[in-house]
C-alpha cells in the first residue's frame, strides 16, 4: 500500500504542473509564503533545507494542510539525515541539488519520491538506476528547453522536471519540450521574501493560469 502512496504523490506532482520552491529566514516566513503560493492555487511545495529549522516548518504545513490541499515536500536535501529528519516531520518527496546515492536508498526505504538534481545525462542514468522517477533538471537556466529534447533523444523514458530560471515567459516553451512539470523559485515566490506575500499568491494564479493554457492545447 505505501508503494501505491508513491505512485499517488509522483502523479499529483504531474497534475500540479509547478511545485514551489521556497526559501526563507525563518520558519515563520517560509511558512507564509507557502501559505501564500497555497491559497493562490499551487498543489506542491519543495521548502528548501536552507531555511533555519526547515523540518519544523515542514511539520507546520504537513499539520495545515494534510494530504489532500497541497503536498509538502523537502528542497536542498544534502545527506541522508537531512533526508530522515524531513521524512520523520512528514516530507511527502524528497528534492536535492545533485544526486546522493544514500539519499536515494534511504527514501526507496520510505517509499518516499526522491529528485535529485542532475545536469548530465550520466548524472540521470544514476539517479534512474537508483530508481529516481523524476528527475530535477538543474540548473534549469543553464540548460534551456533545448537541453529537454536533446536528453530525451537517448533517454525518452526520463520524467524532468526543470528548476532554476523557469518564469511565465518561457513555461510554454519547458512544457512544449517534454517536461513533466516545473520547478519555480524566485519568479514565483520571490515577494515573499520583501513580505509581500499577495503578490506571491496573484504570481501562483498567474502560473496555474498559464500552465491551464498550455495544457488545453495538447
Amino acid at each position: 500500500m505505501a508503494d501505491l502512496q508513491k505512485v499517488k504523490v509522483l502523479q499529483r506532482i504531474e497534475d500540479a504542473g509547478v511545485v514551489a520552491v521556497v526559501r526563507g529566514k525563518s520558519v515563520e516566513e517560509a511558512v507564509k509564503i507557502s501559505e501564500a503560493a497555497i491559497k493562490g492555487g499551487i498543489a506542491g511545495i519543495e521548502l528548501t533545507f536552507t531555511v533555519p529549522h526547515a523540518d519544523q516548518a515542514i511539520a507546520q504545513l504537513v499539520e495545515k494542510y494534510g494530504d489532500d490541499k497541497a503536498l509538502i515536500g523537502a528542497g536542498t536535501v544534502l545527506d541522508p539525515i537531512s533526508a530522515r529528519l524531513a521524512i520523520m516531520a512528514g516530507a511527502q518527496y524528497i528534492i536535492s541539488p545533485s544526486f546522493n546515492g544514500e539519499v536515494a536508498k534511504l527514501c526507496n526505504l520510505y517509499q518516499v519520491p526522491y529528485l535529485p538534481g542532475c545536469f548530465t545525462i550520466t548524472e540521470m542514468q544514476r539517479a534512474l538506476e537508483a530508481g529516481c522517477d523524476i528527475i530535477k533538471l538543474f540548473p534549469g537556466s543553464v540548460a534551456g528547453p533545448g537541453a529537454v529534447k536533446a536528453v530525451k533523444a537517448p533517454l525518452p523514458q526520463v520524467n524532468l522536471m526543470p528548476t532554476g530560471g523557469v518564469n511565465l515567459d518561457n513555461l510554454e516553451a519547458w512544457f512544449d519540450a517534454g517536461v513533466i512539470a516545473v520547478g519555480a523559485g524566485s519568479n514565483l515566490v520571490g515577494p515573499g521574501e520583501k513580505g509581500d506575500f499577495d503578490q506571491v499568491t496573484e504570481n501562483a494564479k498567474a502560473y496555474l493560469a498559464k500552465i491551464k493554457e498550455i495544457k488545453s492545447k495538447k
